[in-house]
């Protein structure tokens, strides 16, 4: 270990064998944690690709798909564009309006609940302890679906956007990216004439930008995702079920094919493919905002 020690250049230290043996240690958990999620994607990727019949008698992770001619089988594809009258496209196409109506709705909240802490009114501590109860407390879904169903919104869009267009950490995350900016910018602002929304949306907002992606982020992540609330509040209403929610249908309807007598194994095929279908815009966009993630994860961690 004093070998490894004496190796220096200038204040510069060599690792010595513990640190190399760290380093090792969290290269091997990471690569472990890509695997965990590269291999159900390949697996899937590779089923969605295979004859639906050899797929249902296959055990065990795919490597490459299996047809009887060893070509590709998209007719899976073709079958989910086609499923049910083609829900699937239109349920596609109603998620992306929920994630930009979620994500407006949430950065106004988010945005002007914040400055209204930042200026600290006399209800701010009030304010502060009731967000934070908030945060460790849920009414519940009984409760909360009795609040939608007064308010007359089950049974509409509205229920899977008012509801979840925002949280207490979100709009906290915004205030601790304000408190970064110095005082003597807004007491500048205020000296020239600047009223609270210049001073919101041409001051603060501009510099709190990194933390307020984050939650723009999250917030698009969580909409696509989600499911439940739309199995609640709008059940019957197909036209309106988000994406996620015709994928647990479509897996349900996959227990009743295995037991027909003449199953369609395309249609088999469509619960691998609708997968993969609501899976590609989140992988291909978080390559581009996996920085501002970081970046503004480290922003809210300097001042809270």
């Amino acid at each position: 270990m004093s070998k490894w020690r004496k190796k220096k250049t200038g204040m510069i230290e060599h690792p010595g064998i513990r640190e190399r043996i760290g380093d090792v240690c969290i290269y091997l958990f990471l690569i472990l944690c890509m695997l965990i999620c590269i291999i159900p994607l390949w697996h899937t990727l590779m089923a969605s690709l295979s004859d639906g019949q050899l797929l249902a008698a296959h055990t065990g992770v795919l490597q490459k798909w299996i047809t009887a001619d060893g070509t590709p089988n998209w007719s899976g594809y073709l079958k989910t564009l086609q499923y049910s009258d083609h829900a699937i496209l239109k349920s596609y196409l109603i998620t992306i309006l929920y994630v930009i109506a979620n994500v407006l709705c949430g950065l106004i909240i988010n945005v002007t609940g914040a400055y209204v802490l930042y200026r600290k009114p006399k209800a701010a501590p009030a304010l502060t302890i009731f967000i934070i109860i908030s945060m460790m407390f849920n009414g519940g879904t009984v409760p909360t679906y009795m609040v939608i169903k007064s308010l007359g919104m089950t049974g509409t869009a509205w229920s899977l956007i008012i509801p979840s267009c925002t949280n207490a950490m979100f709009l906290i995350m915004v205030l601790n990216g304000f408190k970064q900016v110095p005082d003597s910018t807004i007491e500048s602002a205020e000296l020239d004439g600047a009223g609270h929304f210049t001073i919101m949306f041409r001051i603060l907002l501009p510099q709190a930008k990194g933390l307020t992606l984050v939650t723009v982020i999250n917030q698009a992540i969580l909409t696509w995702n989600s499911w439940f609330e739309a199995s609640i509040y709008v059940p019957n209403n197909k036209e309106l079920w988000p994406l996620q929610l015709w994928i647990r249908q479509v897996v349900a309807d996959n227990a009743d094919i295995m037991s027909a007598s003449t199953p369609d194994w395309n249609k088999y095929l469509v619960s691998y493919c609708v997968i993969l279908i609501a899976t590609v815009p989140v992988l291909l966009i978080m390559p581009f905002v996996q920085k501002q993630l970081q970046k503004g994860a480290l922003l809210g961690a300097v001042k809270g």
